[in-house]
């Protein structure tokens, strides 16, 4: 089981992003999937979840509004469109797939996430 993650990079203040998880060893419809993002020094933190057919998401209160998942079960990614940045937006943000029925997870490798000021 593999998650690869992609799409970070180095945007200025208000760009924009588009961060993808493609899954290798599983099929994402039967998980639950999402993003966590890591600041400098801080813990992991919740970014946003979509669960079943991509009916149901959930955001952290911080990037509602600017930031939206969703899922693309032919591909079978998970991908997190990232819109008007913010330097506080800047960590290495990770994916994962959290399966519904038993609660094991998988975790993708991280992507470098950087927005200037």
């Amino acid at each position: 089981v593999q998650l690869q993650a992609s799409g970070g990079g180095l945007v200025q203040t208000g760009g924009s992003l588009r961060l993808s998880c493609t899954a290798s060893g599983l099929t994402l419809n039967s998980y639950a999937t999402g993003w966590f993002r890591q600041r400098s020094g801080q813990e992991r933190e919740f970014v946003a979840a979509i669960v079943w057919s991509g009916t149901v998401t959930r955001y952290t209160n911080a990037v509602k509004s600017r930031f939206l998942i969703s899922r693309d079960s032919a591909k079978n990614t998970v991908s997190l469109q990232m819109n008007s940045l913010e330097p506080e937006d800047t960590a290495v943000y990770y994916c994962y797939a959290r399966a519904i029925t038993t609660g094991r997870e998988y975790w993708g490798q991280g992507t470098q996430v950087t927005v200037s000021s």
